[in-house]
């Protein structure tokens, strides 16, 4: 029976995923090896045979015959009356090779033999996993949600391999539940307690980057370039792309035909806005690309401090600033400038500051405005109740009490 258990536990692992076959044999040999010395002193004289393909175990051991009162070592050699009595042929100066079973050994010693085989193939197939990600970092993987909890969510990969995504690293609209497939990109390996604690990400920029990678064969092939990313995971995201070859708008290489291939992505994203750039080394027209939509009239430049005065239309501050704030950032990270919008607005455009209005406006609300570049009573007039109510968070009502207070300023 016990050696059934030990054969039976070699077929266990024999197919054990990420470890090959002779690791595994020189795994088994050396449990095998382990028990011989404990029962002989030694196993130099012993061979261990092990055949992968159908779980087969051989243990030979060879002992030179002695004449009687001639032998030293009992582990190695063997008198030629005991000899005689196992095998009548064998003379004097003969090596004699017995075959040892596995009964021999004891169920004890066989149960610890086991126990040690499963440490030992477990601990390789930790050590294998966290080689086989740690060279992956900065890859897309895919998995499946098998576990939801509120600070982390496992997925298992292909094998079976767990994964990691803390809840810092889902995109905010992120919504799993089991079953459910997930792309990420692994961030980073490490190993705790010894096993590999494998964590992947959807906020990183380089999910982004992978993913265009996958869409835009030019990326891919190298063709284009990209210079930089950066993110607000959920909101806005800027890519600054760059292509070597002029017949290659690297653009319009990206968001594709009708935006063909960057819809893929900002579904995959959950409707991120992904502002596609060309990249330049032109500072100020490169600042310019980066706060699209909106429209620069002028712009003034400090190269020492990185910072850059840019002066738009009253209808195109808003957009320059972006709601919460997120277009101005992400153009400031894009570009390594910090950024200040002016309003730039003619003699003979009359214009009242909001705060004035702080007598009959809540200053709260008068906050909202401002978040989103609305920091005079026109620049508020000029947007929709719609718009006003899409880019802050005030009530349609209150919005237009808002617009009926400034209205009044103006008749």
């Amino acid at each position: 029976m016990s050696n059934i258990n030990l054969i039976d536990s070699f077929q266990e692992f024999k197919d054990f995923k990420n470890i090959d076959r002779p690791t595994v044999i020189s795994v088994l040999e050396e449990v095998f090896r382990s028990m011989l010395r404990k029962k002989y002193g030694t196993d130099e004289n012993c061979d261990v045979i092990v055949n992968p393909d159908n779980g087969d175990l051989e243990i030979w051991r060879t002992r030179k015959v002695m004449e009687d009162g001639f032998s030293e070592d009992d582990d190695l050699e063997i008198e030629l009356s005991e000899v005689k009595q196992l095998d009548p042929d064998m003379e004097v100066g003969d090596d004699y090779i017995e075959q040892i079973t596995l009964e021999s050994f004891g169920r004890r010693a066989i149960l610890a033999a086991r126990q040690t085989l499963v440490s030992k193939v477990l601990e390789l197939e930790k050590d294998e996993i966290f080689k086989k990600y740690k060279d992956r970092v900065g890859e897309i993987v895919t998995g499946e949600v098998y576990q939801v909890w509120k600070k982390e969510t496992l997925i298992l990969d292909d094998e079976g391999n767990e994964l990691i995504m803390p809840k810092t690293e889902q995109i905010p609209a992120d919504y799993f539940k089991k079953g459910d497939t997930v792309r990420a990109v692994i961030s980073k390996v490490d190993m705790v307690n010894a096993t590999p604690k494998i964590i992947i990400s959807r906020i990183a920029p380089e999910f982004l980057q992978r993913l265009f990678e996958i869409e835009v064969p030019e990326i891919f092939d190298g063709l284009i370039t990209i210079k930089k990313i950066v993110r607000e995971p959920g909101e806005r995201a800027k890519v600054a792309v760059e292509s070597y070859d002029d017949r290659i708008d690297p653009v319009g290489a990206c968001v594709g035909m009708k935006g063909s291939r960057i819809h893929g992505i900002v579904r995959e994203l959950k409707n991120e806005n992904i502002d596609v750039i060309n990249f330049t080394n032109n500072v100020s027209l490169y600042i310019q690309r980066a706060l699209s939509p909106a429209k620069i009239t002028s712009i003034k430049l400090d190269d020492e401090t990185k910072h850059a005065s840019v002066y738009l239309k009253p209808d195109q501050v808003s957009l320059a600033i972006g709601r919460g704030g997120h277009n101005i950032k992400l153009a400031g990270k894009l570009t390594g400038y910090e950024i200040d919008v002016y309003r730039e607005a003619g003699e003979e455009d009359e214009d009242v500051d909001i705060e004035e209005f702080s007598d009959e406006i809540d200053s709260w609300i008068i906050d909202e405005l401002k978040a989103i570049g609305c920091d005079t009573a026109k620049s508020v007039l000029t947007l929709s109740v719609d718009e006003l109510v899409k880019r802050t968070d005030l009530e349609e009502e209150t919005i237009k009490e808002v617009i009926s207070i400034l209205r009044s300023e103006f008749e």
